[in-house]
Parts: structure tokens; C-alpha cells; sequence
């Protein structure tokens, strides 16, 4: 056997060992729920993030104005501030996925309630402190 296959078998061991060959996911279509998956696609992907939703909207600006002023439950304004923070929290969402390596980002949750379950690494932190730079500059928000 010459020198070059060896090689190739051997890094092949490697990876293999080492986990390093990534492993492509699939949900099944009857589990898809479109409204827990904020990036990605459902039906082929290797590395899935999770997010805590409702911390990103919590940490808008938007929430802390209905949070802070105590605006009334169900009053127009509530609504429409609620809207915008939650539009705010799927963009940041969305734009981390963008700038990331993640090629999923799905609700908490969501994909280890699946059958079978599909691990995933916990994105939450790195979504808000996106959104903290956000606040920061205004103009990266509209990129």
C-alpha cells in the first residue's frame, strides 16, 4: 500500500476518534413546528443552537419601557411595545445565526422534546450580549 492512502485512512481515524466529522441532523416533518425554529433549516443541518426567547425579549428595550413604567396589560401601548420587542428579539436572533457558525438556532427546548432528541448547545448569552451591542450602535441593528 503506498504512502498516500495510509495517510487518508489515518486521518480519517482521526476525525472519526476525535468526533470531529459533523453529524447532519433532520427534524422528521411531522415534528417541524416553524414557529420554534427562529435560523436555519429544519431539514438539514449539523450544528443546532437553543435560545431562551423569552430572556432575549425580556432584555429589550421595549420590555424594560413596559417593565419600568408599568404600562397596563392589554392597553394599546402594551400591545404595540410588546410587538416591537418581540420583533426585536427575533432579529437579534436571526442576526447571530447570521454571524455565527450555528446553522439552527430553534426555542429551548424544542429540539430535545423531538423523537428522538436532537442535542444542541445553549445560545442565549451570546444572543443577548448581540443585543446589548445593538443598543450600543444603533446602526448595526439596521444592517
Amino acid at each position: 500500500m503506498s504512502a498516500c492512502p495510509k495517510v487518508l485512512i489515518a486521518a480519517f481515524l482521526i476525525l472519526t476518534m476525535t468526533g470531529a466529522v459533523a453529524q447532519a441532523y433532520t427534524i422528521p416533518d411531522k415534528q417541524i413546528d416553524r414557529r420554534r425554529i427562529f435560523w436555519g433549516s429544519p431539514t438539514d443541518f449539523e450544528k443546532p443552537g437553543k435560545v431562551e426567547y423569552g430572556k432575549v425579549v425580556k432584555a429589550t428595550p421595549e420590555y424594560k419601557e413596559v417593565y419600568k413604567k408599568k404600562v397596563e396589560r392589554g392597553s394599546g401601548k402594551y400591545w404595540l411595545l410588546m410587538s416591537r420587542a418581540s420583533d426585536r428579539a427575533v432579529r437579534a436572533i436571526i442576526r447571530f445565526g447570521e454571524k455565527s457558525d450555528y446553522d439552527l438556532i430553534a426555542q429551548a427546548g424544542y429540539l430535545g422534546s423531538l423523537d428522538p432528541a436532537i442535542p444542541d448547545d445553549d445560545v442565549t448569552d451570546r444572543v443577548l450580549k448581540m443585543l446589548k451591542e445593538q443598543e450600543k450602535d444603533p446602526d448595526e441593528a439596521e444592517e
